[in-house]
């Protein structure tokens, strides 16, 4: 007759082996969230730079004070009437004069001259934006101590608005690349704006500057 079963622990080696395999796993896991993408830069010299401004409000011009009617000067006295005779003798009408012919020849015809261009040219590489939307610091990047420079390339459309941000040179951290690009795609610029503009943008731990 068998005895009864008892339970058998596994051999020490399976367990070590499990352990080891988790902690490969574990830093396996860190090594790859560590890599981050590198993002190739992007020239943007001939791509003109945003600027800020501020609309003023139009002054409503003050009317002016209504000008008193000028006086009426004081009439003279009528002047006193002829009497005309009942019978006048009608004079007889002079022929007229007769010009002498000139031998001059005519004047000649002027051409019409050629419109010119209509104005200057503006050649100005600053773009005017009416609102740039300054992104906040991530607390991610805050926590991990990220900071970096980069620029952002804005796509703007004929009235204005802006269509479309990317990464014209990365500021190396991927979470800042993702606030600055998802903040600037709210900004507003003047009718007339070039249809890609450049926003040089640099975090710190002080905060963040356009």
């Amino acid at each position: 007759m068998a005895g009864p079963l008892l339970y058998q622990p596994p051999p020490r080696w399976q367990v070590w082996a499990a352990i080891g395999g988790a902690v490969l796993l574990h830093c396996a896991a860190v090594a790859i969230a560590s890599i981050h993408p590198v993002v190739p830069a992007v020239d943007t010299s001939a791509i003109p730079e945003a600027v800020e401004v501020t609309l003023e409000q139009p002054q409503e011009p003050t009317p002016p004070e209504p000008t008193p009617p000028p006086e009426e000067p004081d009439l003279p006295p009528p002047p006193p009437q002829e009497v005309q005779p009942e019978f006048r003798e009608e004079q007889p009408t002079p022929p007229p004069k007769q010009k002498p012919p000139s031998n001059k020849p005519p004047p000649p015809i002027a051409r019409p001259k050629p419109a010119g261009p209509a104005g200057p040219v503006s050649t100005n590489a600053k773009a005017n934006a009416l609102f740039l939307s300054k992104p906040s610091y991530p607390y991610e990047a805050r926590k991990q101590k990220l900071t970096g420079s980069g620029v952002v390339l804005l796509s703007v459309d004929s009235g204005g608005n802006c269509t479309d941000a990317s990464m014209g040179q990365s500021t190396g951290s991927p979470i800042l690349d993702s606030a600055a690009t998802t903040a600037l795609r709210r900004s507003r610029f003047k009718v007339g704006t070039p249809p890609q503009v450049k926003v040089p943008i640099t975090f710190t731990m002080n905060g963040v500057s356009l």
